[in-house]
């Protein structure tokens, strides 16, 4: 009997594509509880590092004239943020970038330190022997450590900028070898550009500026009627109480606004109520808070504060307001997540709640034009809505 003939297959013409195949990865061993603890406190402290830098930026950037905006724009933001997801870590924005600077700052300043003796000692030896050899060695000296310790921190920026970066020691040959390469400018342009980029400039300063005119729109009235009680009393009782009734509202729709972007938001009276309707008590909260935390301030405001320590007290401004705009932020966010009002009896406790901060707040504003140094001008400089700008006088 005949076998039966066994088919064979063609010979293949086209290599078989195996880009296709899922690429295999090796498990990656777990964390023992001492490197989870190690990097935990690790994060945690690189946090409040970042948390302390972010401050210190905003309060530098509150002591310039234009960079004002953009820190009120700052806290419109965090107050955003908390109202559209209720989270009060939410109002922390850009820790992490701020403990990058900060960090890459302090290795900066620490790097300078001693360059700056080396200055001291240089500009002695100068003034006792002008030309003579040992002035001479502190001033090569003196160029030569400059020259690497720039060197050492332009490497340590284009690898990252952490403070680990700085605390290599090869820093200088391996930017003399990038530059080799070629590609250097390229990156480091690049690179700049997107941290740039990453800083959203100009949307905190647009989101400042607006934010400022909608809350200036309903102070400006009661203010300056207020500032003509000098002169007619009747005025000023009238400028008090319309102060009153607008400090009811301008710390929510200015969280209103940071929520929505939308500038008509400084006009939704009855939309900010409603949501007052259903979380009445921590929007009393929230006022006793903002007002509250504010009225300490106006004690700055009795004698100008040199220049130098202008930022210092950015600092404070920052302490004290910050907590208010996230207490704002989370309490619009409790009324916008209920879909039911609360009890009469809660919204009537809220609202009697808020009459002795209110009724505070009002007679320090009336009092700050006859302590501050500014006068009645004084009565316009809100800190508590507007901009950080009470503290320096830029003449």
């Amino acid at each position: 009997m005949a076998s039966a003939a066994i088919p064979v297959a063609p010979p293949l013409l086209v290599e078989p594509d195996f880009e296709g195949e899922v690429p295999v990865v090796m498990p990656i061993a777990p964390k023992n509880l001492f490197q989870r603890v190690l990097g935990s406190v690790g994060s945690a402290v690189g946090w409040a590092f970042g948390v302390a830098a972010l401050f210190l930026g905003l309060s530098v950037l509150a002591a310039v004239p234009l960079g004002q905006f953009l820190a009120l724009g700052h806290l419109l933001e965090a107050s955003g943020r908390v109202a559209r997801t209720g989270r009060i870590r939410d109002g922390f924005i850009g820790v992490r970038t701020a403990a990058l600077f900060g960090g890459a700052a302090l290795a900066c300043a620490v790097m300078w330190l001693p360059l700056y003796f080396m200055s001291l000692q240089a500009e002695a030896a100068r003034i006792i022997d002008p030309s003579g050899r040992l002035a001479r060695q502190w001033e090569v000296g003196l160029t030569v450590f400059a020259v690497a310790f720039a060197l050492h921190a332009a490497g340590a920026l284009l690898r990252g900028g952490r403070i680990r970066h700085f605390l290599n020691p090869i820093n200088v040959p391996w930017l003399a070898y990038r530059a080799c390469r070629g590609g250097l400018y390229t990156e480091a342009r690049d690179r700049v550009w997107n941290t740039v980029v990453g800083l959203r400039v100009p949307y905190y300063f647009w989101l400042g500026v607006r934010g400022f005119a909608g809350a200036f729109l309903w102070l400006a009235c009661p203010l300056l009627l207020l500032g003509l009680g000098h002169r007619y009393w009747f005025v000023g009782v009238m400028g008090a109480g319309l102060l009153a009734c607008v400090v009811l509202y301008v710390p929510f729709m200015q969280v209103r606004f940071a929520r929505t972007h939308r500038f008509r938001a400084f006009f939704e009276v009855l939309k900010v109520r409603q949501v007052y309707r259903r979380a009445p008590l921590a929007f009393a909260l929230a006022l006793w808070a903002h007002l509250l935390f504010a009225m300490p301030l106006y004690l700055l405001k009795i004698e100008l504060i040199p220049r130098d320590l202008v930022f210092l007290e950015g600092l404070v401004f920052l302490l004290f307001i910050f907590p208010a705009r996230v207490l704002g932020g989370w309490a619009y966010a409790r009324g916008a997540r209920r879909p039911e009002p609360r009890l009469w009896l809660a919204r009537w406790a809220g609202r009697f709640a808020v009459i002795p901060v209110v009724l505070a707040y009002v007679f320090a504003v009336w009092v700050s034009q006859h302590i501050g140094w500014q006068g009645v001008s004084t009565l316009y400089e809100q800190h508590a809505f507007l901009l950080p700008v009470p503290f320096v006088a830029w003449k």
